[in-house]
């Protein structure tokens, strides 16, 4: 009876008293600390001594993630997939992709929109080349869209704002579609980002991560269809889409070149001969990002076959409540 108490695991819930209970939370916290440095430090000892006896070095664990336990989907896109590279070429962003048409965007607000709209449209406007911004005043959204249509513009951004914050971004694909509506949350414009960069006029490059499934293939194009396919990279400019757990991250940075000294002794002759070792200064090139702003997190809401349609439109993918029932389903 008494090795079966000490073997018993106290669990710090089932404690009543407040104090008492979270002093053997801290102890038990304590102890898993102490248990995973011993771990780590016997690790290191077994790399040490298998570097000295010429040995494999013992593999590492890899940690479980959310990322890398995600539900088995059959839609993920593999590289040997001849269906899906030939649907490509024949799909509507096609010919903005293989160069054979420039990108020309149009960029409006909501009908009742704040005025953190038009600070973001803005900001946009230098992401975006090619990119104009029409007021939206009282026209119906079909009208825009015949009207885009007209002046030939390949896609149409509905910037939408609700209490006075940005909340949604509708981007429709010209002439034929599709449309995605997507979430937009934790923004963040250019002057309220520290130490940021002014963006120049070139064209940036692109660069979209972690789209892996036909669905996020096919968000991934949409978002490619906005900007040039033929990037200036003497500009510098780097516009990221990275996609994490059905999150897509907006980032906009520009890469800074700077040369410092790099203080060095002086070659082992000179030392050889005596003299005191003296530093010699030398220069050395580091590479580091300088954010250019804006920020902002989206998330697909919907993706709808052809140009907006609220009452009549079909829809290819809808985002519902009930698909969140497992925090290692993804869509994207």
């Amino acid at each position: 009876m008494g090795e079966e108490k000490k073997n018993k695991v106290i669990v710090p819930s089932t404690i009543k008293n407040k104090e008492k209970r979270a002093e053997v939370h801290a102890n038990l916290k304590h102890q898993k600390k102490l248990e995973k440095r011993k771990r780590a430090k016997a690790r290191d000892a077994a790399e040490k001594q298998a570097l000295e006896l010429g040995e494999e070095l013992p593999p590492r664990k890899i940690p479980r993630t959310i990322e890398n336990t995600r539900e088995v989907d059959e839609t993920v896109c593999k590289p040997d997939d001849e269906e899906l590279f030939a649907g490509n070429d024949a799909d509507e962003f096609s010919s903005i992709i293989k160069r054979d048409i420039l990108p020309k965007i149009l960029i409006t607000t909501c009908r009742f929109n704040s005025t953190i709209g038009p600070a973001f449209i803005s900001e946009l406007l230098s992401v975006i080349p090619n990119a104009h911004y029409y007021k939206r005043g009282t026209n119906d959204l079909k009208k825009i869209v015949e009207y885009a249509n007209a002046k030939d513009f390949t896609s149409l951004m509905v910037v939408h704002t609700s209490r006075r914050k940005l909340d949604g971004l509708l981007i429709i694909g010209l002439p034929e579609g599709p449309t995605a509506h997507f979430k937009i949350s934790n923004v963040v414009l250019r002057k309220e980002i520290k130490n940021h960069g002014n963006p120049t006029g070139h064209q940036p490059e692109l660069v979209l991560t972690n789209f892996t499934t036909r669905l996020g293939l096919r968000v991934g194009r949409l978002i490619q269809s906005l900007f040039p396919q033929d990037p200036n990279f003497r500009g510098r400019r780097v516009v990221t889409f990275h996609n994490q757990r059905d999150f897509i991250f907006f980032r906009h940075h520009r890469y800074i070149f700077e040369s410092k000294e790099n203080k060095k002794e002086a070659d082992s002759k000179k030392k050889s001969k005596g003299t005191k070792g003296e530093k010699v200064p030398q220069q050395k090139v580091i590479a580091r990002l300088q954010e250019c702003g804006p920020r902002f997190t989206m998330k697909l809401i919907s993706l709808q076959h052809g140009t907006f349609d609220s009452k009549g439109g079909e829809y290819e993918w809808v985002h519902k409540p009930e698909m969140d029932t497992s925090r290692r389903r993804f869509f994207l």
